[in-house]
């Protein structure tokens, strides 16, 4: 941990970096003056930066309340990522036509729906979860939930084939709930704005509206939350099994799966027993790492990207970075960078190098090494990762 910051009549703040903006530093000491956190206070990851309400990379603990724009409206983006029985020089020559039987055969970008002959059958679990939602909440019926399962979406969602430190062979994708938790979590969030103007409470951000657990809007939050996690589990497994797929059909000799590092989330809120305290935990952009858990944490398109066991450091809530952080807003990236710029830096990388993705570049992300070290307290690392094809769904 780099620091602690103390307020009066507010909670601690745990910064687990030296590199933090004005902005975000405002997000945490806001969140920390909220009545119902924890007293052990904020969490800080070293990858914090700007977002909605709350910042990026933070560890939200809260008693008898949540805070739905927290949580985020990319509820259960996470990542997946498994090792295969092959080394580098099984994989082909030319690395451009498996990114194009990638691209091809996952659905790409932010709508990305399957045609109706090409849908993977729908887990029944939850088309009877969505149902239960949706009878309740019917603004909620019009999405695409059943199109949608197992596409990857747009912005930093990712699918990679990368070589580890013994050029062993991973695969590794980034994706969540889709438009269907992109709704849930703008529905919630206008829910819980008009529940403080009912009761005329002052916020120091109105995007943290929150909603106590003794209203109904609560439990049925509580409800679409957790099925939108499963959803985005059930998203990235979808997708894992066609990119392997796909890969089958570039790579001749047999493979199989030889280790799945971990499926995990790393927008999401569970309840969790910390301190012996029954809490609400919200991860917004981190992932929990108690003393065990397995973890990856990606860099950026041309950066390095980590497998690592969780210590179980209570003073993180068991919690650790979720990846680089964006050092650039995307607009501020496409005003800083080229193409030339992308192209330089995805070097080695058989990737899209053209405008739609420059935004993405790895200038636009903080040092994920430097990330690394500031939370060696959090995790060890197993295996370092390095990518040689990226899809992006830009």
């Amino acid at each position: 941990m780099k620091q602690v910051i103390h307020e009066p009549l507010s909670r601690p703040i745990k910064i687990w970096t030296d590199d933090i903006d004005d902005a975000a530093l405002q997000q945490l000491r806001n969140i920390a003056s909220m009545p119902f956190i924890d007293e052990h206070g904020v969490v800080a990851m070293p990858d914090v930066h700007v977002g909605i309400g709350a910042t990026v990379g933070s560890v939200i603990a809260t008693d008898h309340a949540i805070i739905p724009a927290a949580v985020g409206v990319d509820i259960g983006c996470g990542i997946n990522a498994v090792r295969l029985s092959l080394t580098a020089n099984d994989l082909p020559d030319n690395l451009v036509a498996l990114r194009h039987q990638i691209e091809r055969d996952i659905p790409l970008g932010p709508g990305g729906s399957h045609k109706h002959k090409n849908m993977p059958d729908f887990n029944a679990e939850l088309v009877k979860g969505l149902k239960n939602i949706t009878d309740k909440h019917p603004k909620l019926e019009r999405n695409n939930a059943q199109r949608q399962i197992g596409t990857l979406g747009s912005g930093n969602h990712f699918i990679e084939v990368c070589l580890d430190e013994t050029d062993a062979v991973w695969v590794m994708l980034h994706s969540g709930s889709r438009g269907i938790g992109n709704l849930i979590g703008r529905y919630f969030i206008e829910k819980a704005k008009r529940h403080m103007e009912h009761y005329h409470i002052s916020l120091p951000d109105n995007d943290l509206a929150y909603l106590p657990d003794d209203t109904d809007d609560f439990t049925d939050y509580v409800n679409a939350v957790q099925w939108a996690q499963d959803y985005a589990f059930e998203n990235r497994r979808v997708m894992m099994a066609r990119t392997i797929a796909a890969l089958r059909r570039h790579i001749k000799v047999p493979f199989q799966i030889t280790q799945e590092a971990i499926n995990c989330h790393h927008n999401y809120v569970e309840k969790e027993n910390h301190f012996g305290r029954n809490l609400w935990i919200t991860r917004k952009g981190a992932i929990r790492a108690r003393k065990g858990d397995l973890g990856v944490i990606p860099g950026s398109m041309g950066q390095r990207s980590f497998v690592v066991r969780g210590k179980g450091n209570l003073d993180s809530y068991c919690s650790c970075a979720h990846g680089a952080g964006r050092k650039y807003s995307r607009t501020a990236a496409r005003n800083h960078f080229s193409v030339a710029d992308l192209i330089e830096q995805t070097e080695g990388v058989e990737c899209r190098k053209d405008n739609a993705v420059l935004d993405e570049l790895p200038s636009a992300y903080k040092d994920i090494d430097q990330v690394m070290e500031h939370q060696k307290d959090l995790v060890e690392v197993l295996h370092v990762l390095k990518q040689v094809v990226c899809v992006k769904g830009a």
